[in-house]
């Protein structure tokens, strides 16, 4: 961290604002009253006012009544507001009292003026044990090597067995009094810097979710891509180090197993005789208890945010549902505007709402299929007796010239018959083309055949000679 960095955190880090305003030895005393001091979050407005009339009568005792003339509300929300955020305000679900509680940096501040007042008693044994402890599992658990592992597990097993077989002589050693309060110094910080770190987690979702929300707001894409990016972020927020990490203490501390042996454990801390002076002792019974709300109001905080972002979600479908809405009205008074002049001829298909009926009694019983007897005695046959020419003398019909044919003629007239288009494009394969220009009228919404009227058509073979069909009158429509 160079200079340019520190100056940054002094000009704009909240803990930094805090320990140099002018007030700053009354909000540190009143943080620690309210919320440090008996390990407490989330209190209501009027609990924190009663607090802070507390201190402030104390203050002005010895420093006169001008030393702080400001109502006790009055500072409440000055270190609430924005600009410092040294509390943070929020209501709870289906309250109207509003709620407060320290933010990371107020508490970070708050342990260190703690830590900077001395210590009659230094715990360095205990700390020393830590240190070997967490460096013995972090080399011991990323091992590969299994004979190096099972090395290891075979010295720990032969000095358990030393010590049983010490006990078993009569050899008890009992911890001292200096390393007991040395243990229990350090679990006490250690207790306390947990509390601790929950702010800083529940801190840190929120600044994930403000991302997320951030993102949800500027969103101009599709609705599905939205939500991809969300299930995204969502997914990052948990499977992030510090969500990881959370999950996995969550997780540790829901065993039913860990639990019991965690109060079996606190309890016969508190029967121990050489912590028996101990003020600490007496609330360390009660560790866990303090853990848990602070773990489920985490939790609570995750859960909120995952409504708050379905709820914007919600707002988002809403807004595209009546932009809908007011397309599906604008098609509607459209409608509504020319239904005294329709257009003429069929504008639109709908195909009509039917529903396909079945009865089990139409089904046919079954009937085993009969076996066909065959011949397969095979004649041979004089090929030369054959004529392989009619195989090549097919011919096709091509029925998109015959249409482009129709709609050349109906360029020129609204309407026009068979015989219209035969004699502006002649017939030139026969009786074929014939059937094919009255497929296309039965085909085409745009043609009609009248069958109580005909007509004659003729047409000329290669040879020359000319043949002729009577065929009732096919009328082709011009489309409009």
């Amino acid at each position: 961290m160079d200079y340019y960095a520190v100056a940054s955190l002094r000009e704009n880090h909240g803990g930094w604002s805090l320990l140099r305003a002018q007030n700053a030895p009354l909000a540190l005393a009143f943080f620690m009253a309210a919320f440090t001091g008996p390990n407490q979050r989330n209190l209501g407005r009027q609990q924190l006012i009663d607090v802070l009339d507390d201190v402030l009568f104390d203050v002005r005792e010895s420093l006169g009544e001008d030393s702080f003339p400001r109502e006790a509300a009055d500072y409440l929300d000055d270190w609430a507001a924005p600009e410092r955020a040294w509390l943070r305000k929020y209501y709870a679900p289906g309250e109207d009292e509003p709620r407060y509680d320290l933010t990371a940096t107020s508490e970070d501040v708050v342990r260190w003026v703690e830590s900077i007042q001395g210590r009659a008693f230094v715990s360095t044994q205990s700390r020393l044990t830590s240190i070997f402890a967490v460096l013995k599992a972090l080399v011991q658990g990323s091992e590969t090597d299994p004979e190096v592992r099972l090395a290891e597990l075979q010295r720990q097993r032969d000095g358990i067995d030393a010590e049983i077989q010490r006990l078993r002589d009569g050899h008890l050693r009992v911890m001292s009094t200096p390393e007991a309060l040395d243990h229990l110094q350090q679990l006490t910080g250690l207790a306390k810097d947990l509390l601790s770190d929950f702010r800083e987690v529940e801190q840190n979702f929120r600044t994930l979710d403000g991302e997320v929300r951030e993102h949800i707001t500027t969103w101009d894409g599709t609705q599905g891509e939205l939500l991809a990016s969300i299930f995204a972020n969502q997914q990052g927020i948990t499977s992030s180090l510090q969500g990881r990490t959370f999950q996995g203490f969550w997780d540790y501390l829901m065993s039913p197993q860990l639990r019991t042996e965690l109060r079996d454990l606190l309890h016969r801390a508190t029967q121990i005789e050489a912590l028996a002076e101990r003020d600490e002792l007496r609330r360390l019974g009660t560790l866990h208890q303090d853990w848990l709300p602070a773990v489920e109001q985490t939790q609570t905080t995750v859960r909120q945010l995952s409504q708050q972002m379905r709820r914007l979600l919600d707002n988002k479908v809403f807004l595209e549902n009546k932009r809908i809405m007011q397309l599906i009205r604008q098609v509607e008074g459209g409608a509504l505007a020319t239904r005294g002049r329709p257009p003429s001829g069929v504008f639109m298909d709908i195909a009509a709402p039917t529903v396909d009926v079945a009865l089990p009694f139409e089904r046919p019983l079954y009937e085993p299929s009969r076996r066909a007897m065959v011949d397969d005695v095979v004649e041979l046959s004089d090929d030369s007796a054959v004529d392989a020419d009619a195989l090549f003398s097919q011919f096709y019909v091509d029925k998109h010239r015959l249409a482009a044919n129709v709609d050349l003629v109906l360029e020129e007239a609204e309407q026009a018959t068979l015989a219209e288009v035969t004699a502006a494009y002649p017939l030139s394969q026969g009786l074929a083309e014939v059937v094919a220009y009255h497929q296309l009228a039965d085909e085409s919404p745009w043609a009609s055949v009248t069958e109580d009227s005909t007509e004659q058509l003729a047409w000329t073979l290669p040879d020359g000679s000319i043949r002729e069909a009577t065929i009732n009158r096919i009328i082709f429509v011009r489309p409009s």
